[in-house]
């Protein structure tokens, strides 16, 4: 299994999961245009992708979904809260479920969706699993609840959101009100916040953990890494940064002896 982001922030949001003989999108909160440029830089294009998952219907992450479903003829699953709020106009193989469905697969990969706090209608993230390894995201929450710790507990990689710095957004730019929302208990995770999440999972078991949707006021790539890295000695090395502007490369799971 492996994944690759194509951009995460609040300008755009995109993500490749891979696995057997199945390529998935997790959101885009891209121009059509702009995904075939991104997609190009890891030598793919939308012909690749088998489907395509929506987290919840914020513009940076549904941006560019119902284009590329028109144009391409790709299927889109998303939550019936997600679909009444969607402004994404019609999807010609639209596939409707509940935040709290069982696990499902799409070719070769095993979908199980949970619900996240966020400021949306029925907000979800995902784990992803095959062949026995399982990869989970996590972004777009502004608190962690026991069910989204259960869901992440035993992943083997996780793209892990740490969107500001709490005394950075304190200190900021951004109007008391928006403040208020993005630190809420359903804004966005904090570099804390992630870091406390961590250490209540099995974070001896990670592969790659990928932090992501930082934003580009209220944090910066150094302090969130090194928050998350304070957990664990030997963290460190298996942390990777996100950006906006970037597409990653791939980050590869592999089974363990």
């Amino acid at each position: 299994m492996k994944f690759a982001s194509l951009g995460s922030g609040s300008k755009g949001n995109a993500t490749l999961i891979q696995a057997g003989g199945t390529c998935l999108l997790l959101d885009c909160g891209f121009s059509l245009r702009e995904l075939e440029a991104r997609l190009a830089r890891l030598d793919m294009g939308p012909g690749h992708i088998d489907a395509v998952l929506v987290t919840h219907e914020h513009g940076d992450h549904i941006k560019g979904v119902g284009p590329l479903a028109r144009r391409h003829g790709m299927p889109v699953w998303m939550t019936h809260g997600t679909w009444r709020n969607a402004p994404c106009g019609d999807i010609p193989e639209l596939r409707l479920f509940g935040s709290h469905t069982p696990a499902f697969h799409i070719g070769d990969i095993e979908i199980q969706p949970f619900a996240v706090p966020h400021d949306a209608r029925e907000p979800i993230q995902f784990t992803f699993r095959h062949a026995g390894l399982t990869l989970g995201i996590l972004t777009d929450a502004g608190s962690f609840t026991p069910h989204v710790l259960s869901a992440i507990e035993d992943v083997d990689g996780l793209l892990l959101e740490c969107n500001h710095d709490a005394q950075m957004l304190r200190d900021g730019p951004y109007p008391p009100q928006l403040q208020a929302r993005v630190g809420g208990d359903y804004g966005h995770l904090s570099n804390d916040q992630a870091a406390a999440l961590l250490s209540r999972i099995r974070h001896q078991r990670l592969q790659h953990l990928v932090i992501g949707h930082l934003s580009e006021k209220n944090n910066c790539p150094r302090l969130a890494r090194r928050t998350v890295a304070a957990i664990s000695d030997d963290l460190d090395d298996r942390i990777s940064v996100l950006e906006q502007a970037a597409v990653s490369g791939w980050f590869e799971l592999q089974e363990q002896e």
